[in-house]
């Protein structure tokens, strides 16, 4: 059975990543971000979201585990941040329904979603400059980087929180993450 780690970054959310992918059949154990990278035995790992880059413990590290690693909201930005892209305040602040639109058919987190979903997201904070050897895989109105992927080392990242009942195709989003699992 494929096995995920929930990263705990503090994100009111958290609890829902894990019942997501729990009610998907996986197994999943949600740990704190304060747990170092060398404890962990995963086929994968999701970075929560959470309130503060700045506060997300041990995070960064995970990226070396050499699994797929899912960066939702605060993920995203530390995926981004640890990689050498840039990460900001956003122009629209709070959490608000926006439509995105799907920019890279072909990325195997977000493409199967194309033209365009409906999504939750927060845009206090979000990625300004993708870093390098990063594709920009989804955009909307209000952020120009609404999600991210490097596939060669299985690095995706997305701006929005697909565990929420507000986002309309977030199952897809954590089922395409578990078949990079699986491979």
């Amino acid at each position: 059975m494929t096995r995920i780690v929930v990263v705990d970054n503090h994100g009111q959310f958290t609890h829902l990543e894990q019942r997501a992918l729990r009610d998907m059949g996986v197994d999943v154990a949600l740990v704190d971000n304060a747990t170092p990278a060398a404890e962990v035995d995963a086929d994968g790992v999701v970075l929560s979201g959470g309130p503060d880059i700045d506060r997300a413990g041990h995070s960064a590290e995970y990226l070396d585990l050499g699994v797929p690693v899912l960066g939702i909201c605060l993920g995203m930005q530390v995926i981004a941040d640890a990689l050498g892209g840039r990460v900001g305040s956003g122009d629209y602040g709070g959490y608000a329904d926006v439509t995105v639109e799907i920019v890279d058919e072909d990325d195997p987190l977000v493409g199967s979603l194309a033209p365009e979903t409906r999504v939750w997201a927060s845009h206090a904070d979000e990625v300004k400059e993708l870093p390098p050897g990063f594709r920009l895989t989804a955009r909307s109105d209000v952020c120009g980087i609404e999600a991210m992927g490097d596939p060669e080392r299985d690095l995706y990242g997305v701006q929005w929180h697909p565990e929420v009942a507000h986002t309309a195709e977030g199952e897809a989003v954590f089922e395409n993450f578990l078949a990079r699992c699986e491979d």
